[in-house]
């Protein structure tokens, strides 16, 4: 398996953007700033993209894809079947973008099963596809979700379904450019005691779609000194600190990100 290592720390974006607007980058729970990441997404749409081309977030839940993507020079398209979020990213946009930026970004009332729909007029014509799946299989949402302040918490879908996964991988393939990409961003998962890598059943499923599996990129979310990673819990994960002598599991904080990028041949 072709592997590479993205270093994509947003720990000065965040700083910056918490000190010019803190009320707002309050409003999203740290898992949904950092779903994709603004240093991430710039890599992507660097090495899978040329100016001009066509950036489209399947699961828009922030606004750093399609803040980065305008920054850029591409037209930046994100799906946001929910109304919440679409509010709360209009917002955002409004404050990090001109009024020349905002101009190259769309935002559709599509969700990521309805992907022919959210990219009607740009088939065959899109560079990128960023998908980050959920971290939890259907059915298993949190029950205290709807309560979370964080917009994006509150109306989260579930991972894809395997029906579901199929129909959005042949429609990606439908409107993807040819020799265009798409980077699905996933996180291991504990199911029933066990730890699940959605990585090798995509990259099957992703090849009967007729997307070439092209390379795993292991994005790391986290500041690097010297040979050390520099992990700094949030206020959340420090909330779960636990005593020495306690059996349950330690708090996660989240480190990387794994990517696997497609693309279409045909």
């Amino acid at each position: 398996m072709p592997l590479s290592v993205w270093l994509c720390s947003d720990t000065t974006s965040e700083e910056s953007s918490a000190k010019d607007s803190p009320r707002a980058d309050q409003d999203l729970c740290g898992r949904h700033r950092q779903a994709v990441g603004r240093e991430l997404a710039r890599h992507l749409i660097d090495a899978c993209t040329s100016p001009g081309g066509v950036v489209a977030d399947v699961f828009a839940e922030s606004e750093t894809v399609l803040v980065a993507a305008a920054e850029m020079g591409r037209l930046g398209v994100g799906c946001v079947p929910r109304l919440p979020v679409a509010q709360h990213l209009v917002g955002r946009l409004r404050q990090q973008l001109t009024a020349e930026q905002r101009a190259a970004v769309r935002l559709r009332p599509h969700g990521p099963h309805q992907l022919r729909e959210a990219l009607l007029g740009f088939e065959g014509r899109v560079e990128l596809l960023i998908a980050a799946l959920a971290p939890y299989p259907e059915g298993g949402r949190p029950a205290t979700a709807e309560l979370m302040p964080c917009p994006s918490c509150r109306v989260e879908q579930p991972t894809l379904g395997a029906p579901q996964l199929d129909r959005f991988l042949d429609d990606a393939r439908h409107v993807l450019a040819p020799g265009g990409h798409l980077a699905v961003i996933t996180t291991a998962r504990h199911e029933r005691g066990r730890l699940v890598d959605l990585a090798p059943g995509l990259i099957r499923r992703a090849a009967g779609a007729g997307l070439a599996y092209v390379q795993h990129v292991i994005a790391v979310r986290v500041p690097v000194e010297g040979d050390a990673l520099v992990v700094q819990p949030g206020p959340a994960e420090l909330a779960q600190l636990r005593r020495a002598q306690s059996a349950e599991l330690p708090p996660v904080v989240s480190v990387h990100a794994d990517v696997c990028l497609f693309t279409r041949t045909g």
